[in-house]
């Protein structure tokens, strides 16, 4: 199965998304920067996720349907760790800037 979006990003032209299933195994390519060099791209996550967001070809129904075939995908478990990682930094994020704050106290006072 093979299924293709355009979607609204930075450039003028929209990128192109290309989702490609066969059994389990679930290929995705953008036509984004980061999607060119191999690198982690939001265009093709959030298509996976059921994300319709900057879609701005005539079949964003398909969304639904290609987010269905993330579910036992060989690209589940790799998604569910990095949205567990994203997760624990952000609260990390939180925890630091608190810290630096009560420092910041105690040297002042």
């Amino acid at each position: 199965m093979r299924r293709v979006f355009l979607v609204k990003g930075s450039a003028a032209e929209p990128y192109r998304v290309t989702f490609e299933k066969e059994g389990s195994n679930l290929k995705a390519y953008c036509t984004c920067p980061a999607g060119e060099h191999g690198l982690h791209c939001k265009h093709r996550v959030n298509i996976l996720k059921g994300i319709e967001k900057g879609i701005v070809s005539e079949n964003v129904a398909d969304v639904a349907g290609v987010a269905s075939w993330l579910p036992g995908s060989d690209l589940e478990e790799a998604i569910r760790v990095v949205d567990d990682l994203e997760a624990h930094a952000s609260r990390i994020k939180k925890e630091l800037s608190k810290a630096k704050k009560i420092l910041a106290r105690s040297m002042r006072d």
